[in-house]
């Protein structure tokens, strides 16, 4: 090859590498282009700067630890822009595993905005951080931002601690004994991993953020920042579990009263002053209290009268930053309006049985499935009208979560035995196919009007029926009953089975 040739294709060579390079390098010049347009924009602008030391010394010559440097150290180590910071110090947490976090090293800077103004956090060394504001900015944002920087970090602090789960113990004023007997709250439960409607749950989960930011609200408003909700349905529809979950979101203790362990009412009220703020107080099963019949002589007016003023007394609004979360195991009829009314109990949140929809959250948290062969099978038998609890599917997938397949399986057998068929007493009943209906999970609440007036029926005071009766059974029996009426009055009834061609149907042939 000729010497020129040579030249010529090193050069297109090199000239594509360079292009190559220029490419791969255009985020790195990007980046390059900011810092140095950052840079003379610092250099042009005037700033006032401000130690914030660990340690303070005071008048007797004794040093004492300066608050505002621990939460603002804090506060740094939340900053986005820690990742991007030239040096960073990880650290992991000696309580928590695979919890890992960020502190600004030792000369370097963390920026952060507020109000529009750009501000700077530099680590000065010798336990010294320093706040850098420009000059023009200072009055308008600086004390607010000190504010706000004092606000995230006790938000992160008190979602860092340890949450507890107190008790009463049955102490009383005149003993002196402890009323709360704790211990660490370790559920595992989140709003996530419940399984509920995702527009109900989303609801909730931004009715709850919104009570977190709402103390200036209702301080203007005049009234107590607390917030209460009632969360009802049968046994096993995870109403406990939403209520921890509920109290792992916001970051609250929890304190569980048993109303019926409370002694007198000043007991009660004492019980109260000394909850905490920032907690979730449970009362649970608040219905079968208010009915009464403990054996203990009080009666139900009475103790509607002690809920009453448990939820909206004078000792109730000691605290603030709570949440009341009251649950139920049946329905609101037979509750007095007086307890269920806005302001005693502001959310009211209705747990039903699983339908379809519930059942593929349950055994996505569970099994990790987003969909199956069978699921057509497991739809049909939610859309027959079988419902099974929470608990009920929780358990059976638990028990198969090594085989989804057997899991799914034990599903659709549970949803047949929902209910038995009905009795078949005519060759017309054998020829239909069997009816998956409601189960009853111990109460007569149910999801819907449909299904507590069918139980009703098959329910009814004298125990006449042990399962659900079809209404083609009622009509057969007001058959029978028709005939005998006509044979006792002397009315020979026509013979419809008799063959002819203008012959009238029978009940059973319809059936047919």
């Amino acid at each position: 090859m000729p010497l020129p040739d040579v030249v010529g294709v090193l050069a297109y060579a090199a000239l594509a590498a360079v292009a190559l390079r220029a490419v791969l390098s255009y985020k790195s010049a990007a980046h390059a282009a900011r810092r140095l347009w950052r840079w003379a924009d610092e250099w042009a602008q005037a700033y006032q700067y401000y130690d914030v030391p660990r340690l303070v010394v005071g008048g007797a010559g004794d040093a004492a630890e300066n608050p505002l440097f621990r939460k603002a150290a804090a506060y740094v180590s939340s900053l986005p822009s820690l990742e991007d910071a030239d040096a960073a110090c990880v650290l992991s947490s000696p309580t928590k595993t695979n919890d890992f976090s960020l502190q600004l090293g030792p000369g370097h800077t963390a920026h952060d905005a507020f109000l529009g103004a750009r501000l700077a956090w530099t680590n000065a060394g010798a336990d010294r951080l320093v706040l850098r504001v420009r000059r023009h900015d200072r009055t308008r944002v600086l004390r607010p931002y000190l504010q706000h920087v004092e606000s995230v970090a006790d938000d992160m602090e008190l979602r860092r601690r340890e949450l507890r789960l107190y008790a009463n113990s049955g102490g009383s004023v005149s003993d002196g004994a402890p009323r709360w007997a704790s211990a660490p709250f370790t559920h595992p439960a989140t709003l996530d991993t419940v399984a509920m409607d995702p527009d109900l749950k989303a609801r909730v989960r931004a009715d709850l953020e919104t009570f977190l930011k709402g103390r200036a609200y209702y301080h203007r408003l005049g009234r107590v920042w607390r917030r209460s909700y009632l969360l009802y349905g049968p046994h096993g529809t995870g109403k406990s579990t939403f209520a921890a979950a509920m109290a792992r979101f916001l970051g609250y203790d929890v304190y569980d009263v048993d109303l019926s362990r409370a002694g007198t009412d000043d007991d009660l009220r004492a019980m109260l002053l000394d909850t905490a703020p920032r907690s979730l107080i449970l009362v649970e099963d608040l219905d079968r209290y208010l009915r009464g019949g403990g054996g203990d002589g009080e009666t139900s007016a009475a103790r509607a009268a002690r809920v009453l003023g448990f939820m909206d007394g004078l000792s109730s609004c000691c605290g603030e930053e709570r949440v009341m979360v009251f649950t139920m195991s049946g329905g609101k009829d037979g509750v007095d309006p007086a307890v269920l009314r806005p302001g005693r109990l502001d959310v009211h949140i209705h747990f039903t049985l699983c339908d379809f929809d519930g059942f593929k959250a349950l055994a996505s948290n569970y099994l990790g499935l987003k969909d199956h062969k069978l699921y057509p099978q497991v739809e049909e038998g939610f859309h027959a009208g079988a419902r099974l609890s929470p608990a009920e599917l929780g358990e059976i997938m638990l028990a198969n979560r090594a085989s989804p397949s057997r899991a799914l399986r034990t599903v659709i057998s549970a949803l047949q035995h929902v209910a038995a068929p009905p009795a078949r007493t005519s060759s017309a009943t054998a020829a239909r196919p069997p009816r998956l209906s409601s189960r009853l999970s111990g109460h007569l609440d149910e999801p819907n009007a449909a299904a507590s007036e069918s139980n009703a029926a098959s329910l009814s005071p004298g125990g006449g029926f042990g399962k659900e009766t079809p209404m083609r059974e009622f009509k057969k029996l007001y058959g029978l009953i028709k005939i005998r009426s006509r044979k006792e009055g002397g009315v020979v009834p026509v013979d419809d089975t008799a063959a002819s061609p203008n012959r009238r149907v029978s009940d059973a042939e319809k059936d047919r």
